[in-house]
């Protein structure tokens, strides 16, 4: 891992090639949308400080309209990033077929989150879901 990007966007290395990678199945808080951006972000520079080793796990389709690697992360400890951040109330999820792998799995954690009022989940932040932030429909 070189480098946290926002709540659900990296930079990692290969050898001295960097990859910018799209986290697949989530979409977390923009970082224009104060606090909660920053939080998502904060979270993941927890959850994968500089220098820890992931695992690439990709799906169908292999980037985005931007150029970026799609994947679901894994840490050595076995985790899965990308459902940690549901989990913890600091994403929704974004299933966008054909990547479809773990969706079901990804469903289940946002669920409990929110249904245990966790993270954001708390607080009004997804009242605007970070795509209708971008699209400037709410602020």
């Amino acid at each position: 891992m070189r480098r946290i990007v926002d709540g659900d966007t990296v930079v990692c290395t290969r050898g001295r090639t960097s990859i910018v990678v799209r986290l697949l199945g989530i979409d977390a808080p923009e970082r224009g949308q104060r606090p909660y951006g920053a939080q998502a972000t904060q979270f993941l520079q927890t959850l994968l400080p500089a220098g820890s080793v992931v695992i690439l796990d990709r799906d169908v389709r292999e980037r985005d309209r931007y150029g970026r690697l799609l994947a679901y992360l894994w840490t050595d400890s076995a985790t899965m990033v990308n459902e940690d951040l549901l989990r913890a109330g600091l994403a929704v999820v974004d299933i966008q077929p054909p990547n479809v792998k773990y969706a079901d799995g990804l469903r289940s954690a946002a669920r409990e989150a929110r249904e245990a009022r966790t993270g954001l989940w708390a607080t009004p932040a997804f009242e605007c879901l970070p795509t209708d932030f971008r699209k400037k429909k709410c602020r």
